[in-house]
């Protein structure tokens, strides 16, 4: 992976509109499955017209959802999990973390290598899973879990060992669970409650952050909302850098709704579950081999990547050629977009590449 790509413009899932002019198909005409983004968007139902004509305040109701939600008391509102990403490394500056090392997965969300490298330090790789023999006093750890795009899943245990450590050489363990809500049982999040059964009386609760987002899961990623979960030491900064109306009042009116709203949750994953089953099947069935990913993804290693990327533009499915050039991720889609993807694979154009 590039060392230095701080001066990059990444090219991430989601540009629709430069991928229907590239290839001059009609954007309505598309199945976009380009951003991991659930196929089935949480029911907003209209808006009070509060939401838009006051300047949003900080919403003790969406707070009271949200810590419901993810098992803790100790967190912050934030316009989506890209916003405090990029404010991370300015804020662990501002905390005497200035000039140490991050390691960073090989192959991840590389929004965060370029945050880290813009802001001068010094970026180490690992594979799938950090070597804690190798961490250094005072480094900054940051796992993707599970893993975009590899879907690498870390288990409870293995992080609470990986914080012991970091936390023992005065270190920070940033863990991005932007995709973890389909798998709710896995979250590190509990362990940052007062009284967690989890805590290790060794280890520094302020040596953790965790980053988590609502789009994804709800399929409400235009609203921008996320959470930082962390504890004082940390959330407190945190505000300061992000300053007042950090999230729009929109997104604290619908936020409320869809964290309370456990029956469309519950419904929400065993949706995702079967269809993430679908597209896994179907993937395993056209390139005889085994897919890696998440109930809201799907990943295919493959060296012929970029030239089915391209052929499934041609067809009007855009999914995310990944950094590497060496995989597609496939978003999971819907049950009319699964027949429309298994035409496409099956198609002479696609057959011809495998």
């Amino acid at each position: 992976m590039d060392e230095h790509m701080s001066g990059q413009m990444l090219i991430h899932g989601g540009q629709l509109s430069d991928i229907a002019l590239r290839y001059n198909i009609a954007g309505e005409k598309w199945l976009d499955l380009s951003t991991g983004i659930a196929p089935t968007t949480y029911p907003v139902g209209l808006l009070p017209a509060t939401c838009w004509q006051r300047l949003p305040q900080q919403s003790d109701a969406l707070l009271k959802a949200a810590r419901d939600y993810y098992q803790t008391p100790s967190l912050l509102a934030t316009a989506g999990s890209q916003s405090i990403i990029q404010a991370l490394p300015q804020l662990c500056t501002l905390q005497g973390f200035a000039y140490t090392r991050v390691w960073l997965p090989a192959v991840g969300y590389q929004e965060h290598r370029k945050a880290w490298q813009s802001a001068h330090y010094q970026t180490l790789d690992y594979q799938d899973t950090p070597d804690i023999t190798l961490i250094k006093q005072g480094d900054i750890v940051l796992v993707i879990n599970p893993n975009n795009p590899s879907g690498k899943l870390h288990t409870r245990q293995q992080l609470t060992d990986l914080l012991l450590t970091v936390s023992a050489k005065k270190g920070l363990l940033i863990i991005d669970e932007a995709f973890m809500d389909a798998t709710p049982e896995h979250t590190m999040a509990p362990l940052l409650a007062s009284h967690s059964d989890l805590l290790n009386n060794n280890i520094n609760q302020d040596a953790l952050i965790i980053l988590r987002s609502v789009g994804k899961f709800f399929g409400l990623a235009g609203i921008r909302l996320g959470f930082v979960i962390a504890r004082d030491y940390w959330l407190k900064p945190m505000a300061d850098v992000l300053g007042p109306w950090a999230v729009n009042g929109p997104a604290q009116f619908v936020g409320i709704q869809a964290l309370t709203d456990k029956r469309w949750q519950k419904k929400q994953r065993t949706a995702l579950n079967h269809l993430s089953g679908r597209l896994e099947s179907l993937l395993v069935d056209v390139f005889a081999q085994p897919i890696r990913g998440t109930s809201l993804f799907k990943t295919l290693l493959i060296p012929q990547a970029p030239a089915l990327f391209h052929a499934l533009c041609k067809q009007g499915i855009y999914v995310r050629l990944c950094d590497e050039k060496n995989a597609l991720r496939f978003g999971v889609p819907s049950e009319q977009g699964l027949k429309q993807l298994e035409s496409a694979l099956l198609s002479q154009p696609i057959q011809r590449l495998l």
